[in-house]
């Protein structure tokens, strides 16, 4: 099985554009989107932290604190490295320490509801954790995700938590196939490309450095620095492929998928090194599922949130539901500083934003209340992009303007649906759906996980669309975006109306449906990330200034997939954990 992760344009942007400046769509926009294969609906559209970022971004002085707490470690952030963190901290006994939640609790493993239906916002599934990935394998054991033998070659995994059959499919020439690469009508030239590369694959899941490690390992920090493999990092994925002699568009178009699911990046901008990576990094077994299965709940990578924070209040005895008073609070930070005696963090909160990434926080904001906390450490676990407003990086060794990562922008739309639209020929709805050569990433199927003989009445699809300039087409060149320039990409995410959201939102649904889709979905909500993953590109497994706050031990530590350029839970859990027992030995 091949991993998923975290646009439609032509005439239909066209028509979109003439209503950027609408609040709402009127019966006329309703009809002519309809007469498009749109809907009349109008999106809930969400834009988590951004009006939180740039009031960071852009404030000469805050209001003064009000309050102040005290604690031995503070944990700046709350998703995957931050929770993680948490979870080790508590798991080695040291019990005084708080979590700022951040913007959105959970970060990009966070997730929303249409009543009791749960979905994923963010990132929505974890692979089965290879040998190398032993922290993750902890974690799961102590979570009870993984039932017996957790650091054997076939761990036992809750069956509830295996992506069930059918896991995934691929819509190609007008029919469903299984997998995300078409196997079925195509070319004996591209058949037998496909077949020497993943032979090759095979090769590098065993390939070894002069060091003795694994050419590709995850966490990415346990991988071999043999030159030998590292130069592949000079070049993108795109021109390694041809360099081999890989010259079929039906192994480009799923490599350049394959980037776009993990980086947000096409293939022709990607690291080759982190390319491979992709695919021979891997190697998770399990006594009761398939090689290359996932693990996977209704609301993504929020089941992982829910699990950890409900396993850290049990080890700190905190009661059930207690916990915004206890070790987790609701706000963010906006000043670290360090002082002889330890670092103080100047907080803030906007309560009727914190945590939830909701329509009405899109800004501008009001003054926040704002608090201090003062402690003995600091683990900072948010994006780069945002520490950098919170201290000077510089001191550690971290230059912005160089040392960066490119992060892509996604969108992340869900969609509520009565009953299931009719499908095409082929092999039947599978949690993921992929059209092959679309510029968007397929849909999951949020009651796929649910156990029950029926199909339930009601359902939720959530469709991802990663953003770059080659994917807006003349929408991104309006604001001057060419491939690379995310931050045009990012200027057009900002200033983009609900219909023209709306408009890359239902690509595939609507290539796949057509008009019938509409007649189900009855509910639409739509999340913009502006910073949604890091993109690796050429040269980052070079870049001094990660690998300076990687090495950082001081007062101030730093946890966060950025910390390795790759934005997957087992990189973020990594440092999560790295962190926290730098904190405990």
């Amino acid at each position: 099985m091949d991993r998923r992760r975290f646009l439609i344009h032509g005439a239909a942007a066209a028509g979109s554009a003439a209503l950027a400046g609408c609040d709402r769509l009127d019966e006329t926009a309703g009809r002519f989107l309809a007469g498009l294969g749109l809907s009349e609906l109008e999106p809930a559209v969400l834009r988590p932290g951004m009006a939180q970022g740039h009031a960071l971004r852009d404030a000469q002085r805050w209001p003064a604190p009000d309050g102040e707490l005290q604690t031995e470690v503070a944990i700046l952030g709350s998703g995957a490295a931050g929770l993680s963190a948490a979870w080790q901290l508590a798991h080695a006994g040291l019990r005084d320490f708080v979590v700022v939640d951040g913007p959105e609790s959970g970060g990009n493993a966070a997730a929303g509801r249409f009543g009791p239906l749960g979905f994923p916002r963010g990132a929505h599934y974890l692979p089965l954790p290879s040998p190398e990935s032993a922290h993750v394998r902890e974690m799961l054991a102590d979570l009870g995700v993984i039932e017996q033998d957790p650091f054997g070659m076939r761990p036992r995994f809750d069956e509830r938590v295996l992506v069930h059959a059918p896991d995934e499919r691929v819509f190609f020439a007008g029919r469903w196939q299984d997998g995300v690469l078409p196997a079925e009508g195509i070319g004996a030239d591209d058949a037998a490309q496909c077949a020497r590369f993943f032979a090759r694959v095979e090769g590098l899941k065993q390939a070894r450095g002069s060091d003795g490690r694994k050419a590709f390992a995850i966490p990415l920090a346990l991988s071999s620095r043999d030159p030998a493999w590292t130069a592949l990092d000079r070049t993108t994925l795109r021109q390694w492929l041809l360099d081999e002699g890989f010259t079929s568009p039906l192994l480009h178009t799923y490599a350049d998928y394959c980037c776009r699911d993990d980086y947000g990046a096409g293939h022709g901008a990607i690291s080759a090194w982190a390319g491979l990576h992709y695919f021979a990094s891997r190697g998770g077994h399990a006594q009761n599922a398939a090689d290359g299965a996932v693990l996977t709940w209704p609301d993504g990578l929020h089941g992982m949130v829910r699990l950890l924070t409900a396993r850290v209040d049990h080890l700190l005895g905190t009661r059930p539901g207690a916990q915004a008073q206890g070790w987790r609070r609701a706000g963010m930070a906006l000043r670290v500083e360090e002082q002889r005696d330890g670092v103080t963090v100047l907080c803030a909160s906007w309560p009727a934003c914190n945590g939830s990434g909701d329509a009405s926080c899109a800004g501008p904001l009001p003054p926040p209340r704002t608090w201090r906390l003062r402690a003995r450490r600091v683990i900072c676990a948010m994006p780069l992009h945002v520490a950098g407003r919170l201290l000077p990086l510089g001191r550690f060794g971290f230059d912005a303007a160089r040392h960066l990562p490119a992060h892509a922008a996604w969108l992340v739309s869900n969609f509520r649906l009565q009953g299931f639209p009719a499908e095409a020929e082929g092999v039947p709805l599978a949690w993921d759906n992929v059209v092959h050569g679309s510029r968007a990433l397929g849909y999951v199927v949020a009651t796929h996980q649910w156990i029950r003989q029926a199909r339930p009445a009601q359902t939720v699809f959530t469709a991802y669309c990663p953003l770059d300039a080659a994917a807006l087409g003349p929408a991104g060149a309006a604001y001057g975006a060419e491939p690379g320039a995310p931050d045009a990409v990012r200027h057009w995410l900002a200033q983009a109306s609900p219909a023209e959201l709306m408009d890359y939102a239902v690509t595939d649904l609507r290539q796949v449906y057509g008009r019938a889709f509409w007649r189900h979905a009855d509910r639409v909500e739509i999340t913009a990330r502006g910073h949604a993953m890091a993109s690796p590109r050429p040269g980052f497994l070079g870049n001094a200034g990660t690998a300076a706050l990687r090495a950082a031990d001081g007062r101030i530590l730093f946890a966060h997939a950025d910390l390795s350029g790759l934005s997957v839970f087992e990189e973020a859990a990594w440092w999560g954990t790295r962190a926290a027992l730098r904190i405990v030995g």
